[in-house]
């Protein structure tokens, strides 16, 4: 028996299941620093020739399954959730990619509706990783030739050919596939979507993408290809001209939001909402979203149409999906990290709003699900954002703030955040804890320390990673 063996009760043999699961840990830790090694996801060389040259070297694995294609500056992870939950309900075996992460690398990657888990990320990764090599050792050699800089294979583009190929491995039906940034430079996009989904437009990485909603549309425009359908969620005039432009240049069909589908009715219900859709077949009444906010009942309208034009209604097929099982579908939809309730007394909330529009869709949501006597935010937001627009949003519904950082490199300084919120809050209001966890437990006492705990709340907010870490500090695995 090896040292790596365990005696059964019942006689024989095992590694024990500690010792497997702890060896995965380990593995997928290794996969981790290497990749982190690579170009990080904020560092941008756009170009879609390394990712051309992975797939092509893989046997373009990305071409085995019809996809899904979403963009968007916010609701892109919720919608991509939206989806998958209504193709699996329809019996269809799904692929999900989205970003970033909330907790662990392996939720990029899901296979029906669940992560794969830390062992077939690694495998993944192994199986690739010669291919990488290739592209990586002919790029160099293309840019010595030229006398530049080489460009290696980045984060990004690895872990979208890790996800594209295990898509094709497992195999899924149809892949439902959320864009890091941008569109039409993005890795993601060697896809050929029948149907692509463009969720609001807001200013985001605006020294990358463009400082103007219809600029950023110029690159998020480049999801739509030719004879496919594009599915429009809510848009300002400049973006929505882009896109209308973008779409009639290539041949492709328009799904506008609040023209041919979109939000009847809504209202407010215990854990969620009730929603009344307008499809592209029909109107699909009371319908359940364990969900708060109108951002997100207009997040699962994008989805609704989005499977709707995948299975040809409107076109080729005249009746709507079967009521019973969207219904069902949108009753068991999730979004982790999305106003998500991980305590109580006092309501511990975890919202991932990193921009103005995300953190205004916050407010109004916080404001009409929720009826807090007393609210306290712990703000902890990347340095590259617009965090006081962030702060201006959140100001009419917060009675005070607690100004922190993630452990991220990419963590805006406390001392300058707090600067910020005082100028906008004023200094009364601001409170400063250099730690996730201590800015956690201040505002908990702040929440306390006035009225009854019934309606006391604390929304934590800021950064994707700001809400990871905070997820897993309070146990919400």
């Amino acid at each position: 028996m090896s040292d790596k063996a365990a005696k059964r009760p019942g006689g024989g043999s095992a590694r024990p299941v500690e010792s497997e699961q702890e060896a995965a840990r380990e593995a997928l830790r290794d996969v981790e620093e290497e990749l982190a090694a690579r170009w990080p996801e904020t560092r941008i060389a756009p170009s879609l020739d390394r990712i051309r040259a992975l797939m092509d070297v893989l046997g373009e694995p990305q071409r085995a399954y019809p996809s899904i294609h979403i963009t968007g500056t916010n609701g892109k992870t919720s919608t991509a959730r939206f989806v998958d939950q209504l193709f699996r309900a329809f019996q269809l075996r799904t692929g999900r990619y989205t970003s970033p992460h909330v907790e662990s690398v392996t939720e990029r990657i899901s296979l029906d509706g669940e992560p794969i888990d830390a062992e077939r990320f690694v495998s993944t990764y192994r199986d690739i990783e010669p291919y990488v090599d290739m592209v990586d050792a002919a790029g160099a050699k293309e840019a010595d030739a030229a006398g530049a800089d080489p460009v290696p294979m980045t984060f990004f583009e690895i872990v979208t050919g890790m996800a594209y190929a295990a898509f094709a491995d497992a195999p899924v039906d149809v892949a439902v596939v959320e864009v890091g940034m941008g569109g039409s430079w993005d890795a993601t996009n060697v896809i050929e979507a029948p149907v692509s989904v463009i969720t609001p437009i807001a200013v985001d990485h605006a020294g990358i993408l463009g400082d103007t909603p219809g600029r950023i549309a110029v690159e998020k425009a480049g999801v739509i290809k030719p004879g496919a359908v594009a599915v429009i969620g809510q848009q300002p005039l400049d973006a929505a001209e882009v896109l209308l432009r973008r779409a009639a240049e290539v041949g492709a069909t328009v799904a506008r939001e609040g023209l041919e589908f979109g939000v009847l009715r809504r209202d407010v219900a215990v854990g969620g909402q009730l929603v009344t859709f307008r499809g592209l077949g029909g109107e699909y009444p009371d319908v359940f979203l364990p969900l708060h906010g109108a951002h997100q009942a207009h997040n699962a309208a994008c989805a609704l149409a989005a499977v709707e034009a995948f299975f040809g209604v409107g076109a080729a097929r005249a009746e709507p999906l079967d009521l019973d099982t969207v219904r069902n579908a949108f009753a068991g939809a999730s979004s982790p990290g999305r106003l998500e309730a991980v305590r109580s007394s006092p309501t511990v909330l975890l919202d991932a709003a990193h921009n103005p529009a995300g953190a205004r869709a916050t407010a109004e949501a916080l404001s009409e699900a929720f009826a807090f006597t007393r609210l306290i935010g712990v703000l902890g937001p990347s340095g590259d954002k617009d965090v006081r627009g962030v702060l201006e949003a959140f100001e009419p519904i917060l009675a005070e703030v607690v100004v922190t950082r993630n452990a991220s490199g990419r963590a805006m300084p406390v001392d300058a955040l707090a600067e910020i919120a005082e100028e906008v809050f004023g200094p009364d209001r601001v409170h400063v804890e250099h730690r996730l966890d201590n800015a956690i437990d201040r505002a908990v006492e702040l929440a306390e320390s006035e009225g009854d705990l019934g309606g006391a709340g604390v929304i934590v907010t800021g950064s994707v990673i700001t809400v990871g870490e905070a997820r897993l500090l309070l146990g919400r695995r």
